[in-house]
């Protein structure tokens, strides 16, 4: 009843309007299907989104390997991710393509579900999945997914409520509350959305973070709820020649430690994102050893999603959160077996999107099926709402409203 039949490979388009892969999986008594997002922002230590003839080398080298699949029981995801890493043959999937990998892992394992007439998440997690992850948004943003932007990728707020409802609209709110502060501000341009539908605005990194605050402040005082403000520096693109490059002028690495410091101090900032160079294990201890006792200090491009590296982190006490994106590392099991590390380490973990995204919610139901404490899916927009959509959902089922 669980075998695998069939497999279908398609390209769709992404939110930024790009090719992306999106997979179906069939099964004798069930259906899966799941799409890959495309980041930007990328680590140089991920897998290979696609091999080095783009996305249609990827899919027709995945139909040529294709029958290896069939006939699998989907319930056997190691084994049929197992198989995605012999099917490609090398160490970051440069042959057929971590996005295309995932896509299929994911959907086998969603066919599997369907199969057993579970949810997803329920699938994955068993009956102790019953923790909805809370929905770190972006509501202001530069660097990559915003030209024109501040220096700084990403201003986020963290609702602190215990429903997820209220978590997913005090986001959307706080979004509102600084388009409408930004427009009051710059009456005379117009004030555009990034990649992630955060706001953009041509605002020194400190001036944005104010605002920030500010709209928070606002949002916590209507809705009776704690919120927290969040970074995602994403420190590797702004880093040159040894130097962290502002439009204001340049840090050294014990600088920008400095800096990210004040921040956290003077701001009450709760998360921060990559506020040094993705292979930077030493300042991420000396940052986490400073301030990991106020903030969470996550590794997205100096982990990726992948165990070596975050054991690196491990033994130096590099950052104390992980930041997990199933494309990064190509498979489920993969994605499985870096939270569970970071969790038996006393990490927390943060489930996130892509900036390119599609209106699959598999991250939705992996944050709620493995405990991750925050789930990153933007605070706007039909793909990122998909996701915060589907956890309200979830929360009325856990709940059995």
């Amino acid at each position: 009843m669980t075998l695998i039949e069939d497999i279908v490979i398609r390209k769709i388009l992404d939110s930024r309007g790009n090719p992306t892969v999106e997979v179906e999986v069939y099964t004798l008594s069930g259906y899966g299907r799941a799409a890959a997002p495309a980041g930007k922002s990328t680590g140089k230590h991920e897998v290979k989104a696609y091999p080095a003839g783009g996305i249609d080398a990827g899919i027709k080298y995945f139909k040529e390997k294709m029958d290896n699949l069939i006939g699998m029981d989907a319930t056997r995801q190691e084994d049929v991710d197992a198989m995605l890493h012999e099917i490609d043959g090398t160490e970051n999937f440069s042959m057929l393509g971590g996005n295309i990998a995932v896509a299929v892992s994911l959907a086998v394992a969603k066919a599997a579900a369907n199969s057993l007439g579970l949810p997803f998440y329920q699938y994955l997690g068993g009956v102790y999945a019953t923790k909805v992850p809370k929905p770190v948004g972006n509501v202001l943003g530069g660097g990559k997914h915003a030209v024109g932007g501040t220096t700084i990728q990403e201003m986020l707020a963290v609702p602190m409520s215990e429903s997820a409802r209220d978590n997913v609209f005090a986001n959307a709110e706080i979004h509102r509350v600084l388009g409408k502060k930004l427009r009051e501000r710059f009456p005379n341009i117009s004030i555009g959305l990034g990649d992630e539908k955060a706001w953009i605005a041509p605002m020194d990194d400190i001036e944005a973070i104010e605002l920030l605050v500010e709209a928070i402040e606002e949002v916590k005082g209507e809705y009776g709820i704690e919120i927290k403000p969040a970074l995602d520096l994403a420190a590797s693109s702004f880093y040159r020649d040894g130097k962290y490059v502002y439009r204001n002028g340049e840090k050294t690495p014990e600088e920008q430690i400095e800096f990210v410091e004040s921040l956290v101090k003077d701001y009450g900032i709760y998360i921060v994102e990559d506020p040094l160079h993705e292979d930077d294990f030493e300042g991420f201890a000396e940052l986490t050893r400073r301030i990991g006792h106020l903030a969470y200090i996550v590794g997205d491009d100096l982990f990726v999603t992948n165990v070596k590296r975050i054991k690196m982190g491990i033994e130096k006490g590099a950052a104390n959160a992980v930041l997990i994106k199933p494309n990064q590392i190509g498979t489920l099991t993969d994605t499985v077996n870096a939270i569970k590390l970071a969790k038996e380490n006393g990490y927390a973990t943060v489930i996130s999107h892509r900036s390119g995204e599609t209106c699959d919610t598999s991250i939705a139901h992996i944050g709620v099926a493995f405990g991750c404490e925050f789930i990153k899916t933007g605070a706007i927009g039909g793909e990122r709402t998909a996701k915060l959509n589907e956890l309200i959902r979830i929360e009325e089922e856990i709940k059995g409203e």
